[in-house]
């Protein structure tokens, strides 16, 4: 039994991620990005943090997902302070779906799983070169922090980008 849509986009559903879905997330995160996880860490994401693990599917197909967890640490917005915060882990969407909103969706749905969990602020990592993905972050009102020089194992620098949750 699948979970109720959290949203729609188009014809595009946005609901959370399943058991029985992780195949179909692995294969989406081994085709988009060059970083990889084991699917053991798949599995413990998303027993850790299902409120924030979230797919987008086209026709009973998975075509993108968010997953994220929960951290505590020093905030990446006030000085002084150790606080829970969300981390997007990974997001990605099939590139023959990308520019539809579903990206977009993901996230938004993956901020409101963190602010179940009372998160004080949420952050990602991305590629400095990732203009469309930059752009997206920063209408969602993400702020660049840092910039963590050889963050990939290619070489290429991120930005770490945050957002206070209120």
């Amino acid at each position: 039994m699948q979970t109720a849509p959290l949203r729609k986009v188009g014809d595009y559903v946005i609901r959370r991620c399943e058991s029985a879905d992780l195949p179909a997330v692995i294969e989406i995160n081994m085709a988009a990005l060059p970083e990889h996880y084991s699917d053991y860490f798949f599995e413990s994401i998303l027993k850790e943090l299902p409120e924030a693990f979230i797919v987008a599917e086209l026709n009973g197909k998975i075509i993108g997902y968010i997953m994220c967890k929960i951290e505590f640490g020093f905030s990446n917005f006030r000085k002084l302070g150790f606080v829970k915060k969300g981390h997007v882990v990974s997001v990605a969407v099939l590139e023959e779906h990308r520019g539809k909103g579903i990206g977009k969706a993901l996230m938004l749905e993956g901020i409101n799983g963190a602010m179940l969990r009372k998160s004080d602020e949420i952050y990602l990592e991305v590629r400095v070169s990732n203009d469309a993905a930059i752009n997206m972050y920063q209408k969602l009102n993400f702020q660049i922090k840092s910039r963590l020089r050889s963050y990939y194992r290619d070489g290429e620098d991120a930005y770490l980008m945050a957002l206070e949750l209120n």
